[in-house]
């Protein structure tokens, strides 16, 4: 067998170690259907031919939009790279103008969709799109071709020797597929990963995450369009696991017990989910059972690994996870061994918890632009400290900058942004990688972030957040004078607003409304809370759903630089505005104090 040194490599290799029965299932109206390695294969040489029929050339982009993870997307993935073309995929919640963005940007001649949603979005943008040809769907939808004619057209062998020939010319270092991440700029930008890029993180991962080859079980629902996701999906494939995909993210917690899973990815704000769901089931128990529920959530929040807190801790937690923490597991199909957590930190008390129930969530950390993993901690040799991402895997180097800037060097990083090289040279310097994000190494060598150079964040299900664009589009309302965007590692975004005080007191006038006299009074009037809620529902529309300002607290205060909000030029001094208004934050996310 060569060596794996594109991505196309993956499904022979699987093909010639494990040949697996079950490579995908999909649920399709209500029933499980199974596509093995070998039929897997053969569909995407078939979507290879098809291509070349409809006259795909090397290096044309083809668009790829699913609202879910789906067998189909993993064989028009292979089907669009071993040909020498650039699977683009599109985060389908993203907003009608970055649809219309990035499909113009990325100069995609064909957009394959998963359902009516999406093609609705982008057949109302067609006659906007310069490049793009025609659109192809997964479902059925009535005046929309079928991807299944595509494979139709490909059922014609004649041209395989042309596939093979494509395949043999794809060299490591050429361009795989373009990301398209969010902007600081408003655009999203896209980064270019090459085959080398990813196969180099799939093969340096792997060590790290501990698989029964050829046996195991997986689930699949963060969104394969991100590169965390999809990077899983192949590592999975180089290990003969069979890869179930979710019907969507509001029936894992069905299709977990379904498939009974050994391994699946999360976000923090699953794990948070899944916890909230046990926590409040708990809380429905009386007597001894209710007694016993909270005995064991305090010895968990009080879990070290490696039996670090002695035997007679060991003694009580064996306890916990025969009585309690083994209904947990059950609860999760009776089979999940690990999680891999990324996009965004991890809550210390979800990993203490998880892990105490024998459901270790291994978190780790990178970027769409190091395809993604950087450092990941492993349950095995030690390599597992909770509150670290983890060691640095494999042939990846980490160096901290003297203003605390983690620095990455690697064969993961990526090839630069799309059509944008000035961006691309702000970002690497020497050959290192500037993350955006502060760091420091522990005394053991796991890596553990401090803090955001950058001011975008992310929330607890790894979406980003640019805080400014938002921040400015609110502050184009007459009514909103400041605005704060919060929610690093929150569920949701939400923001502090000081309201524009005399706006809104000719606007009262005008409706002859009644407001009183005291700025702090009229922050608290359910009349203008009303107008700010319109006012910030109508900027809302302007960006992804991710993105939407869900809860806000007015501010009675006017932000100024003598009173510490703002710096002399105006700009928000986040640190101060969060640490003044921490009641509201409260308020807001109803924070508790994890240990």
């Amino acid at each position: 067998m060569n060596p794996i040194t594109r991505l196309f490599d993956i499904p022979s290799y699987q093909l010639a170690n494990y040949n697996l029965e079950a490579a995908f299932v999909t649920k399709y109206k209500g029933i499980w259907k199974q596509t093995s390695t070998v039929e897997y294969l053969d569909n995407a040489n078939k979507i290879s031919r098809g291509l070349i029929k409809l006259g795909i050339q090397v290096n044309d982009k083809i668009a790829v939009i699913s609202s879910s993870n789906r067998t189909e997307w993993n064989t028009i993935d292979i089907g669009i790279l071993q040909i020498g073309a650039q699977n683009t995929p599109v985060y389908p919640t993203m907003a009608i103008d970055d649809y219309e963005y990035v499909l113009n940007h990325s100069e995609a001649v064909f957009c394959f969709v998963s359902d009516v949603e999406v093609y609705e979005k982008v057949n109302s943008i067609k006659n906007r799109l310069k490049f793009l040809k025609d659109v192809y769907a997964f479902d059925e939808i009535t005046g929309c071709k079928n991807w299944k004619e595509v494979l139709a057209l490909g059922k014609d062998t004649s041209l395989q020797a042309e596939v093979e020939k494509r395949k043999s010319e794809v060299k490591p270092d050429d361009l795989a597929t373009i990301i398209y991440t969010s902007g600081t700029t408003g655009k999203p930008k896209g980064v270019m990963l090459t085959h080398h890029n990813i196969v180099s993180n799939v093969l340096d991962s792997s060590p790290r995450v501990p698989f029964d080859s050829g046996k195991s079980v997986a689930l699949s629902f963060l969104p394969i369009c991100h590169i965390f996701e999809r990077m899983i999906v192949y590592l999975y494939q180089y290990h003969g696991v069979s890869i179930y995909f979710a019907e969507s993210i509001e029936k894992v917690g069905e299709n977990i017990k379904e498939v009974r899973p050994h391994v699946m990815t999360v976000v923090p704000r699953l794990a948070e989910k899944v916890y909230d769901k046990i926590y409040a089931k708990g809380d429905e128990l009386t007597g001894i059972k209710r007694k016993l529920f909270f005995w064991s959530i305090r010895l968990g929040l009080q879990y070290q690994p490696y039996g670090r807190n002695g035997w007679w801790y060991e003694f009580k937690l064996k306890i916990a996870r025969k009585l309690i923490f083994s209904k947990w597991k059950e609860g999760l199909g009776g089979r999940l061994d690990l999680m891999v957590s990324g996009s965004a930190a991890l809550q210390p008390r979800l990993a203490k918890l998880f892990a105490a129930a024998e459901m270790p969530i291994m978190e780790g950390y990178g970027l769409t632009e190091t395809s993604p993993v950087i450092a990941v901690n492993d349950m095995r040799n030690f390599n597992f400290k909770i509150g670290t991402i983890g060691k640095p895997i494999d042939h990846v180097e980490i160096k901290i900058a003297e203003d605390g800037e983690i620095l990455v060097k690697g064969p993961n990083v990526m090839a630069g942004y799309y059509k944008d090289a000035e961006l691309t040279a702000s970002v690497m310097a020497n050959g290192y990688f500037h993350t955006g994000d502060i760091g420091e190494f522990d005394s053991e060598g796991f890596l553990r972030i401090t803090d955001r150079k950058k001011e975008m964040f992310k929330t607890s299900g790894g979406k980003y957040i640019a805080p400014q664009l938002i921040e400015n589009d609110m502050k184009q309302s007459p009514y909103i004078e400041q605005i704060m965007v919060i929610g690093d590692g929150e569920k949701m975004p939400a923001a502090f607003i000081q309201p524009a005080f005399d706006n809104i007191k000719s606007w009262a006038a005008q409706k002859k409304i009644t407001l009183e006299n005291s700025n702090q009074k009229i922050a608290h009037d359910p009349k203008v809370i009303a107008l700010i809620q319109a006012e910030v529902d109508r900027v809302n529309e302007h960006f992804g759903h991710w993105e939407q300002i869900k809860r806000f607290e007015l501010t009675s205060d006017i932000w100024s630089i003598n009173s510490g909000h703002l710096t002399p030029t105006l700009k928000l001094k986040r640190k101060n505005v969060k640490q003044m208004y921490q009641h509201l934050y409260d308020k807001i996310y109803r924070t508790e104090k994890y240990s």
